[in-house]
């Protein structure tokens, strides 16, 4: 990656300059083979797609009035004008410290990818922490998770029999008092109010158990997507990491995980299977988030940068 292209991305510089892509060559994306459970299909294997590589830019985060700035060990000019190539005086390093991510997660019922995703962050491979769980349902399973491990719980939204509710734009307070960076989804059945969308633009992500855009929408979730997979004939299931628009399950994909559909499934097995993956594939995820390491093709379908080389992309 060439230095400009380095400032333009850790540096503040003013809205009117040009806009540098991340790589001048083309660029592979390549997408990982299918895990274990699914090596017994060896006509399913991993692509290699080539697109132009400087059309994509940096995810921004639009609501980081509210987050502390990243720990940057990087030299930035300060002229507004253009971004300067270092020279002699002015050292760049490679190594660039990112700051933890602050995560609320929401969810329904026992929350196991929330579980997940907490066990990863205190093993240290995740490096982003939960700091506030929100649930529909104060006795959930994961909620009582939550309380066990000093999480704070918030209850959203307001129901007759609960008192302690918070209205929509309570909730947007509240998250922002936490400092909240980015909002998961897992297994959380409320649709998410417009004012949490505009308040974290881009900053949403959620986890469904189809291969979207297939079986996916109101009332396709838990079981009934999977007996609905069945019921249709298809060979192929998995997971789905998405971004969160004002619609259910129409967000732009960010990951997808493939599992077969064995030809006896029954909805419990194939739910099995596929809550196997998910539980990888969110922390994945998570992961790349919490690293910066999610970036927008110019159509504005996001992208997983390789950890090791980031001129590859998943």
């Amino acid at each position: 990656m060439e230095v400009k292209q380095i400032l333009f991305e850790f540096c503040p510089i003013a809205p009117s300059l040009p806009s540098n892509p991340i790589a001048k060559q083309l660029s592979s994306l390549k997408f990982p083979p299918l895990s274990s459970s699914s090596s017994s299909y060896p006509f399913i294997q991993s692509q290699n797609v080539t697109v132009p590589g400087g059309a994509f830019h940096p995810i921004s985060i639009p609501h980081n009035k509210v987050r502390s700035s990243y720990q940057r060990n990087i030299w930035c000019s300060s002229s507004l004008n253009s971004i300067a190539e270092p020279n002699e005086g002015h050292e760049v390093r490679s190594q660039v410290t990112v700051r933890r991510k602050k995560l609320a997660v929401f969810v329904s019922g026992g929350g196991s990818n929330f579980r997940s995703i907490h066990a990863a962050s205190k093993e240290g491979s995740l490096h982003g922490d939960v700091v506030v769980l929100v649930t529909n349902k104060s006795g959930c399973g994961g909620a009582e998770y939550a309380r066990n491990n000093g999480i704070p719980v918030i209850l959203f939204p307001k129901a007759k029999d609960e008192s302690d509710g918070l209205s929509p734009s309570d909730l947007v307070d509240a998250l922002r008092r936490f400092e909240v960076d980015f909002v998961l989804l897992a297994g959380y059945l409320k649709l998410i109010p417009v004012e949490l969308i505009r308040a974290y633009e881009r900053s949403i992500i959620n986890i469904h158990p189809s291969l979207l855009p297939a079986f996916g929408g109101k009332g396709f979730y838990g079981m009934n997507v999977h007996k609905a997979v069945i019921a249709s004939g298809a060979r192929f299931s998995g997971a789905t990491i998405h971004f969160v628009d004002e619609h259910y399950d129409t967000g732009r994909i960010l990951a997808q995980r493939v599992v077969p559909v064995l030809a006896n499934d029954t909805a419990e097995e194939l739910a099995a299977r596929v809550l196997r993956e998910e539980h990888q594939l969110y922390v994945e995820a998570v992961e790349a988030l919490c690293e910066d390491r999610v970036v927008l093709r110019k159509d504005g379908v996001p992208l997983i940068q390789n950890k090791e080389n980031p001129n590859e992309f998943r």
